[in-house]
């Protein structure tokens, strides 16, 4: 009775762990889907529009031999140069992170592989002590026929999980090499990425050291011609040309969206009616019961917007636009600049050389990240005259923002941007003698004040 009880249980046991080691299905890719080739086909359409209007802008420049126009080629190279940089940079975080994994991976494996072993090994040694009991035996030892059918298949089960055990230990060796070889190729990976980094530091290094010498030999033509009052004008001409356009392009794309929202909506709709329809039949068929029907229909709770706080601003802005900011409409009063340093230059002041300011002058250091203020979509990611690496972001509702001089441009025409999002790097690209970002926000392609919308508090 003892022997009888103890195969039971030890057959249960491995069963049991057996089941309990099966776990982790590989993770099958998921197709593309139609809505995601539709994106990516938008997104090429934008991204034509918008180059062919930077080529556009191109040829139409007044003066091609301005002192700024010098330094074209080479900021765009060193903005080139710092996306790249930055996205190896995170390309690096990526297989590093991956690299974690799989070495988090393993150790779980191996702590695995050693749990099966020591069942395999008490398994192997418990028949070792008993040995493996003959059917004809147990019949001819006279015992019940019954106990002994119930002892062979306690029996069969031990063997079942031993194979089992067996193809388990096997697999769970195979996993780990897998693991290893992918580990070797992300090693691998990984020092092409930073062999990548090293050459294209030293690219930029170069590229630095060629702009400031371009520009100490142009510096004094760079500044006379900022200070006259015609430069300003082109520069100015030249961005509202650039809003304009950029505004039918963009008003462009939303009504094709719009026309594929006013389909969905007739689905929508033609579906809402069929269920409408067929509610009504089944009330119909409720009416007839004795039973009085139940109106479940819910009620939409009414949504009342808080009205946002205007504060007074400060000289030095010490914040920045954080995940949380999100939506461009619900930010007046309240919107963070999108880098710290002291705000100059302001919207509506005199210019030197003549006119006013249309936007802001943060001063900041170089190399101080850019943050998007909102939620939008980059429309414009190029060196313009004037304005030296310009990003613009779309954020929906006939808003813009506008970034200008920037060291460098990691975001690209088409990309969707985050509030709070690294976007680009303060500079004084443009032939600005002063390192800082210039900032604008425009409606309907009208500069608009922005510190009415920001609090530096």
């Amino acid at each position: 009775m003892h022997l009888r009880h103890l195969l039971f249980l030890l057959a249960l046991s491995l069963t049991t762990s057996l089941h309990a080691a099966k776990e982790a299905p590989a993770r099958a890719n998921k197709p593309a889907t139609p809505e995601l080739a539709e994106k990516q086909a938008d997104l090429g359409e934008l991204r034509q529009r918008i180059d062919h209007l930077r080529k556009e802008l191109s040829s139409n420049e007044e003066s091609r031999d301005a002192a700024g126009d010098r330094l074209r080629e080479s900021e765009r190279r060193i903005s080139s140069l710092q996306r790249e940089l930055h996205d190896l940079a995170e390309q690096r975080n990526q297989i590093q992170a991956r690299l974690k994994v799989l070495e988090q991976q393993s150790k779980e494996l191996g702590s695995t592989l050693q749990q099966q072993q020591g069942q395999l090994e008490k398994l192997l040694y418990k028949h070792y002590l008993r040995g493996t009991p003959d059917s004809l035996q147990l019949m001819l030892n006279g015992n019940d026929p019954n106990q002994v059918a119930r002892d062979l298949h306690y029996l069969s089960m031990i063997a079942h999980s031993r194979a089992d055990l067996v193809e388990q230990v096997s697999a769970t060796l195979e996993r780990k090499k897998a693991l290893a070889t992918d580990a070797k190729e992300r090693s691998a990976e990984l020092a092409d990425v930073e062999a990548e980094q090293q050459k294209r530091h030293a690219e930029l290094q170069k590229q630095r050291q060629e702009r400031q010498a371009l520009y100490a030999q142009i510096s004094e033509k760079v500044k006379n011609q900022k200070k006259t009052i015609g430069s300003l004008q082109q520069d100015e001409k030249r961005m509202s040309q650039l809003i304009d356009r950029l505004s039918k392009i963009i008003a462009a794309q939303a009504a094709q969206a719009a026309k594929a929202a006013e389909a969905a909506r007739a689905a929508e709709a033609a579906r809402a009616a069929e269920a409408a329809r067929l509610a009504a039949a089944r009330q119909k068929e409720r009416e007839n019961r004795p039973e009085k029907p139940v109106d479940r229909e819910p009620t939409r709770p009414t949504v009342i917007a808080e009205a946002p706080k205007t504060r007074t601003p400060e000289a030095e802005n010490q914040h920045l636009p954080s995940a949380g900011d999100g939506a461009f409409l619900r930010q007046r009063g309240s919107m963070r600049l999108p880098v710290r340093g002291t705000v100059s230059g302001r919207f509506g002041s005199p210019r030197d050389g003549g006119g006013t300011w249309r936007g802001l002058f943060i001063k900041a250091g170089n190399g101080s990240e850019v943050k998007a203020v909102a939620n939008g979509r980059v429309v414009f990611a190029d060196w313009m005259r004037g304005f030296g690496n310009l990003l613009i972001v779309d954020h929906g509702d006939a808003y813009l923002s506008i970034y200008g001089n920037n060291d460098s441009l990691l975001k690209q025409v088409g990309q969707s941007v985050r509030a709070g999002d690294t976007v680009a790097t303060v500079g004084n690209t443009g032939g600005n003698p002063e390192s800082g970002l210039y900032f604008e926000l425009r409606h309907q392609g009208q500069p608009i004040d922005p510190m009415k919308w920001a609090s530096l508090k």
